[in-house]
C-alpha cells in the first residue's frame, strides 16, 4: 500500500497484489531479523533488552511456508532453519525447576534469547504454548517432501505438540488454565467465554497423546456471550485480537460446532460482524477520542502510551500501557492499531482495505521495516514525535504474524490448506463437534 500524500490517497480504490505482496514481505523480515541464529529464538519486539517469546516463535514458524511459497528462502534451506529451531525446543530443559524452559510439555511465556530458559518469573503460559504448537503442526503437515530434513521437521513437530500434558493444565476442572508458576503453582484464571482460546480447546482435543475429553470445550462454550450490538448478532469479544488469532491457522468458514449450528452461524461470519462492530463503534466515537471514524478503528491487545492520567482540551483522560482494548465496551484509550485491521482483511476486505489506506495516509510506515507500526494515540500529544502524538517505538512478534498469515490467507489460504491436512487439528474439530464445510 504506498505512501503518498493526502491529497492523492483514494481509500476506496481496491488493493493490488502487489501492494499486499509488498506489506507482506516487509512485515516478514522481523522473524528474519530478529531471530538468534544460533538457537532460532525469536524476540518478543524490537527492544534489543527483550527475551524471546513463546508465541512469537509459533507464529515465526508458521510463516515459513509463506516465505518458501513467495520465494523469500530456497525451500530445502527453509527446512533447515525449521529443522534446529524445533531440536533446540525440544532440547530445551523441561521440569518444575524455576529457571527451566517449560514444564510438561508446556512452555514458559518469555526465555532468554541465549539460553532458552525462563525470565522475569513469568507464567508457563498455556496460550502462548499453543500457538508455539500451531506453528510446529504447520511446518510438519507442510515440509511432506520425502527427505532427511522434512522427516526429521514432521518427527520433532509432532513430539513437541504431543508431549504437552493437557489434563494436567485443568487442574481437575473441565476447563483449562490459564497456566502455572513453579513458585505458586496454577493461575486462578481460566479459559471461559469465546476468546483466542478456541485454538487452545482444538489442539488439546486434538492430541493423541493427552486428549482434552469433549467436557473441557462444552465447558468453555457454556459461558459464551450471544449479544446484539449496533444490529449485529454476534459472539461477543471485545478486542479484535481474540477474533482473529485461531483463524489464522484453522478456516472455520461453513464449519460448525453446536453453539453455531443453534445460531445459523460460524465463527468466520462471526469475525466478520465483530470487524463491523469495531468500525461502528468508531464512528459513533462515544468517548471522542481524535481521529477514530469510518477508516480509524482497531481495538485489541496492544502497546500504550502508559499509564498516564491527563487533561486534554478540558477532558480529564486515562492512558494505558500495554493492555488488550475492545470495542464497544472498552477499555478504551484513544490507541488504534493498524496491525489488528489487516488481520481481518480476509473477514471484511471492504472496510479493511480503505482503512489500511487511511493509515498509509498517516505515515505509520506500511512500506518500512516491519511494516506498520502496531499502534497509535492521536488523543496522546508528543512534543517530540513526527506526528505530533504518539507512535509505539517498537514493533512486536505477535502483531506482526497476524499481518503475515492473514494477507496470505486472503490471497491464497495457504494456512487454511496446510492445516486441513493436519490431523490433530482435523481431529480436534470433530471432536468438539464440528461439522460441514470443508470437514
Amino acid at each position: 500500500m504506498t505512501e503518498m500524500p493526502k491529497t492523492e490517497v483514494n481509500l476506496e480504490r481496491p488493493v493490488t497484489d502487489e501492494e499486499l505482496a509488498r506489506l507482506q514481505f516487509t512485515t516478514m523480515l522481523y522473524y528474519l531479523q530478529v531471530t538468534n541464529p544460533d538457537n532460532g529464538l525469536v524476540r518478543d519486539n524490537t527492544n534489543p533488552a527483550t527475551p524471546s517469546s513463546i508465541a512469537a516463535i509459533g507464529m515465526a514458524l508458521s510463516t515459513i511456508p509463506v516465505v518458501v511459497e513467495r520465494g523469500v528462502i530456497y525451500r530445502p534451506f527453509a527446512a533447515k532453519i525449521t529443522r534446529r529451531r524445533l531440536r533446540y525446543l525440544m532440547e530445551c530443559p523441561q521440569g518444575p525447576e524455576p529457571d527451566a524452559s517449560g514444564y510438561k510439555g508446556f512452555f514458559y511465556h518469555f526465555l532468554d534469547m541465549e539460553t532458552g530458559r525462563r525470565v522475569w518469573q513469568c507464567e508457563l503460559s498455556t496460550i502462548d504454548s499453543a500457538f508455539l504448537f500451531a506453528g510446529a503442526l504447520t511446518v510438519a503437515a507442510y515440509f511432506d517432501q520425502d527427505t532427511a530434513d522434512e522427516a526429521e521437521i514432521r518427527h520433532l513437530a509432532n513430539a513437541l505438540y504431543e508431549r504437552a500434558d493437557w489434563n494436567w493444565a485443568r487442574d481437575g476442572e473441565a476447563t483449562l488454565t490459564h497456566g502455572w508458576r513453579p513458585e505458586s503453582g496454577f493461575i486462578p484464571y481460566r479459559w471461559r467465554g469465546y476468546d483466542e482460546g478456541l485454538l487452545l480447546y482444538i489442539l488439546g482435543l486434538g492430541s493423541p497423546t493427552h486428549p482434552l475429553p469433549p467436557e473441557s470445550y462444552a465447558a468453555y462454550t457454556s459461558t459464551y456471550q450471544w449479544r446484539e450490538i449496533y444490529g449485529h448478532e454476534l459472539l461477543y469479544s471485545g478486542p479484535l485480537f481474540t477474533h482473529q488469532l485461531s483463524q489464522m491457522w484453522i478456516d472455520f468458514n461453513g464449519i460448525r460446532d453446536e453453539f453455531m449450528r443453534q445460531r445459523g452461524s460460524d465463527y468466520f461470519q462471526n469475525s466478520r460482524h465483530a470487524t463491523f462492530v469495531q468500525q461502528e463503534y468508531a464512528i459513533r466515537n462515544p468517548m471522542e477520542f481524535v481521529g477514530y471514524g469510518e477508516h480509524c478503528w482497531g481495538f485489541t491487545a496492544s502497546d500504550g502510551p502508559g499509564w498516564h492520567t491527563r487533561t486534554i482540551n478540558g477532558v480529564k483522560r486515562k492512558f494505558f500501557d500495554y493492555l488488550a482494548r475492545g470495542a464497544p465496551f472498552g477499555p478504551d484509550d484513544g490507541t488504534v492499531s493498524p496491525w489488528a485491521v489487516v488481520a481481518s482483511l480476509p473477514f471484511a476486505p471492504e472496510i479493511v482495505i480503505p482503512t489500511a489506506r487511511n493509515f498509509v495516509q498517516l505515515r505509520l510506515g506500511a512500506t518500512r521495516l516491519y511494516g506498520f507500526k502496531p499502534s497509535f494515540n492521536r488523543t496522546f500529544p508528543v512534543k517530540d514525535s513526527a506526528t505530533g502524538w504518539w507512535v509505539s517505538p517498537y514493533h512486536f512478534g505477535i502483531d506482526q504474524g497476524p499481518i503475515v498469515l492473514m494477507i496470505e490467507n486472503y490471497r491464497t489460504g495457504l494456512l487454511w490448506d496446510i492445516m486441513r491436512r493436519c490431523q490433530p487439528v482435523v481431529n480436534g474439530l470433530h471432536r468438539a463437534g464440528f461439522s460441514g464445510g470443508w470437514l
